[in-house]
């Protein structure tokens, strides 16, 4: 009895120890960030980020180790701050394949370790496709054009179809009188100054 009660103390303490932001998002070829805080009593062990439905026996993707130094894989990162206890979680070009359920853990070292669980927080992150640029629509420009009252647009038709048709009609009088009046005439000058050309000689 009192074995599981010293258990289920140690397991109590674990949940309580550790803490995260329960879920996080970000974009695709984006990057996100995650912030665990633990107790300072786990200080210097060592802090891992892992992967999978449950916490007992997720994937484990990154760890410290025990110090402050960033280390790296591949797209992701963790760093242990000491100073104010927190583990930061960097995750860079996000596909959609990387949302799921993740792990904040730390690993730690019991008598009964084959009973007992690192402490754990578990941390969803979504992922969504992309934004896209929102595009800017300009409002339609409506040409200004002066308001013209229909009976005087009505008017002013009537006058220039009235002034094209006198000046087709005094074109055609005048190609007449041209023709008629005007050809005529000078050809009779012309005759009669070429007639007395002819009677002057004869004169002298």
């Amino acid at each position: 009895m009192w074995l599981s009660i010293g258990l289920f103390l140690l397991c109590f303490q674990g949940c309580l120890s550790l803490t995260g932001p329960g879920s996080v998002s970000g974009y695709v070829g984006g990057s996100l960030r995650v912030q665990c805080q633990y107790a300072q009593s786990y200080k210097g062990y060592t802090k891992y980020w892992c992967r999978g439905p449950h916490d007992k026996g997720c994937k484990s993707i990154v760890e410290t180790d025990g110090s402050e130094r960033e280390k790296k894989n591949g797209r992701v990162s963790i760093r242990d701050h000491a100073g104010n206890s927190t583990i930061t979680v960097t995750m860079e070009n996000l596909s959609e394949d990387d949302a799921g359920s993740y792990w904040c853990k730390i690993q730690t070292v019991f008598i009964w370790d084959f009973l007992s669980r690192d402490p754990s927080v578990r941390v969803k992150v979504h992922v969504f496709p992309a934004t896209t640029p929102m595009e800017t629509t300009l409002p339609a420009i409506t040409p200004f054009l002066p308001l013209v009252d229909p009976g005087q647009n009505l008017r002013i038709r009537s006058s220039t179809m009235l002034i094209f048709q006198l000046w087709s009609l005094l074109s055609s009088v005048h190609f007449q009188v041209l023709v008629f009046l005007k050809l005529p005439l000078f050809l009779s000058m012309l005759c009669a100054i070429f007639w007395v050309s002819r009677k002057i000689p004869e004169g002298m």
